[in-house]
């Protein structure tokens, strides 16, 4: 097997499973255990998977985020729900926002069936589910492709936000503790920070798995939302943002 098929197959591998053990690893592909260090250290390197010991991992942790594809596997059913919840602010007429991320990604379908709109997004996945909807005026964003996050980022990406305004942004966060909500990559937090700055109204999509987690950057204070959309969120969490004026709305009410 070429190189490069063997490292591919171990992050689906790692997409399916979570986690993988070099033992496993070196027998599935009959190369020693040397070989697949090597291969770990360059996924590493570009940023696909991080090293533990005896193996990999591609689950989140406070200085790394998961490869969208495992993301989108995961804890579904309260996605589903958020993205639903959030699609109620959306009126026939409007200018919508929505970033990377996996709930934003089923938030496009949801999109689809309010017309007419604009919708800017930087989300390849949303991007394939508007490209053919009629009544969907669709400004894509550009940028550098990031496989990892399955969506757009960098400089160009942040200028063409610095030129648009929106009626509604929709943004996700990884993390969110102490009233702040924070984010692994650097790059991908400036996207998001541009992307505040472009809503005019501005909403945060995050299922109950994401509070209680920080992560290396901060993103946004919670004050800078408008709404949060969740799924479930104790007394504890959601009175002191309401006492911030943040609009607290949850799937189930």
């Amino acid at each position: 097997m070429k190189l490069e098929d063997r490292r591919q197959n171990i992050l689906d591998l790692l997409v399916q499973a979570g986690s993988v053990t070099l033992d496993d690893l070196s027998a599935r592909f009959g190369v020693s255990k040397m070989t697949i260090h090597r291969d770990l250290d360059e996924l590493e390197a570009a940023g696909l998977l991080r090293k533990v010991r005896g193996g990999a991992s591609i689950e989140t942790s406070t200085q790394f985020e998961a490869d969208y594809r495992y993301r989108a596997l995961q804890n579904t059913d309260a996605k589903r729900g958020v993205a639903a919840k959030a699609a109620e602010l959306v009126e026939p007429g409007m200018t919508v926002l929505i970033n990377d991320g996996t709930t934003a990604g089923i938030m496009a379908e949801m999109l689809a069936q309010i017309r007419p709109l604009t919708v800017i997004t930087n989300n390849l996945a949303a991007i394939q589910v508007l490209t053919e909807v009629q009544g969907i005026t669709l400004i894509a964003l550009g940028g550098i492709y990031s496989r990892k996050f399955n969506g757009f980022f960098g400089l160009v990406t942040e200028q063409s936000l610095s030129r648009l305004k929106a009626d509604i942004a929709f943004l996700s966060s990884p993390a969110i503790s102490g009233g702040m909500a924070y984010h692994m990559d650097e790059s991908v937090t400036r996207c998001k920070q541009a992307m505040i700055k472009a809503g005019a109204q501005r909403v945060l999509l995050a299922d109950a798995k994401k509070f209680g987690r920080t992560a290396l950057h901060q993103l946004a204070d919670l004050s800078e939302f408008d709404t949060i959309v969740t799924d479930r969120l104790s007394p504890d969490v959601a009175d002191p943002l309401r006492d911030q004026g943040i609009k607290i709305m949850n799937v189930k009410e």
